[in-house]
């Protein structure tokens, strides 16, 4: 066999662009390498901080994040993102790759919309902030409701606020209770799809107190996976 060389190193699946940030990054986070079961490779993009990319939804921020994609494409196999909120550059984005791209978990509402024959419910990080364009981006026509978490104390200082500290325990409080406040209020909700990438260490927990089936973004991490690297069955040689 033989082998062509010639990069720095090797075996990474999935690229991540990861915002500029310092608020701690839990096992289940977008920004925790023990949340995959398969090697990944970081790339923080620098400028790219909170407010800029969720309260301001800047776009001057799709070329710094063009030329982080492109820098690891050549060591990867597909590439995402650390926010939800940049679905707004998917397009751009998948355009310009040879891989896959996903950007944001918004882009599984569509499908499970079609899983459950149904409304689903999308936690969001900031609901003032989630607008009609990002929905359209993501290919979402109707047919859902939204809970934001901008109101939740630990949640907004910690994340939100990009602290240094966490109390985990009341971030995945809030996180239960505002998934369960959505589904009070719309009883009909037959699914929930974490738009924030910070939520996949909470799905049990919030599916066990809402008895309903939860996508987060570790969920779709998951399923590009097995995309791009298939299974070699028995009988195989």
């Amino acid at each position: 066999m033989k082998l062509r060389g010639g990069r720095p190193y090797y075996g990474h699946v999935l690229g991540v662009l990861l915002l500029e940030t310092r608020f701690p990054r839990v096992p289940g986070d977008v920004g925790n390498a023990e949340s995959y079961p398969f090697p990944v490779l970081f790339k923080v993009v620098r400028g790219a901080t909170i407010k800029r990319v969720v309260k301001e939804a800047d776009r001057s921020l799709l070329e710094p994040f063009l030329e982080a994609a492109l820098e690891i494409e050549p060591y990867v196999k597909a590439i995402t993102t650390s926010c939800g909120f940049l679905v707004l550059f998917q397009d751009e984005l998948a355009s310009k790759l040879r891989v896959p791209v996903f950007t944001s978990s918004l882009l599984m509402v569509p499908l499970v919309q079609r899983l459950v024959g149904g409304k689903v419910g999308i936690v969001t990080a900031d609901s003032s902030s989630l607008t009609e364009r990002h929905l359209e981006a993501a290919g979402i026509a109707g047919g859902v409701y939204i809970k934001g978490l901008e109101n939740k104390p630990e949640f907004s200082r910690a994340i939100l606020g990009n602290s240094e500290d966490m109390d985990v325990g009341r971030v995945e409080e809030e996180v239960v209770k505002a998934s369960k406040e959505l589904v009070e209020q719309h009883p009909d909700v037959k699914a929930l799809v974490f738009e924030c990438h910070n939520l996949s260490p909470f799905s049990k927990s919030v599916q066990r107190e809402t008895g309903l089936p939860v996508f987060d973004f570790i969920s779709f991490a998951k399923f590009v996976y097995s995309a791009v690297v298939k299974q070699s069955w028995s009988w195989e040689r």
